[in-house]
């Protein structure tokens, strides 16, 4: 597999965080730009910059960053398997190893669930 195609998920998301924070900072110079204008200033690309980067972090700190750890963490997790997610994992396969069992041809299903999908 890709890895295009295996982190498709991350790079959608890293797309538009990229794209939005351009996008953020174009807008901003322009209203910065707008507003130095109307004061006969010239726009400073220096006070711009820190400006527009105090903007971005507060804008960060408040919702967004609170908000793709929520996201991204949770997704992170799930995809690399937490603790909790394995272990519903292994009570799912006992449940069947279990059904299986105590079921008639159960053992020839499970030698062939076994060589179809390995355990870990």
């Amino acid at each position: 597999m890709s890895r295009l195609k295996k982190y498709g998920y991350l790079w959608v998301t890293l797309a538009l965080f990229l794209s939005s924070l351009i996008g953020h900072w174009i807008l901003a110079w322009t209203a910065y730009a707008n507003e130095a204008r109307a004061h006969g200033d010239v726009a400073n690309v220096r006070d711009y910059a820190i400006e527009a980067g105090r903007d971005t972090l507060e804008n960060w700190q408040s919702e967004f960053l609170q908000l793709i750890w929520q996201v991204a963490g949770l997704s992170f997790l799930l995809f690399v398997g937490s603790p909790d997610s394995r272990e519903q994992d292994e009570r799912l396969e006992a449940k069947i190893d279990f059904l299986l069992a105590h079921t008639r041809g159960g053992e020839d299903q499970r030698k062939f669930l076994d060589r179809k999908f390995p355990r870990r």
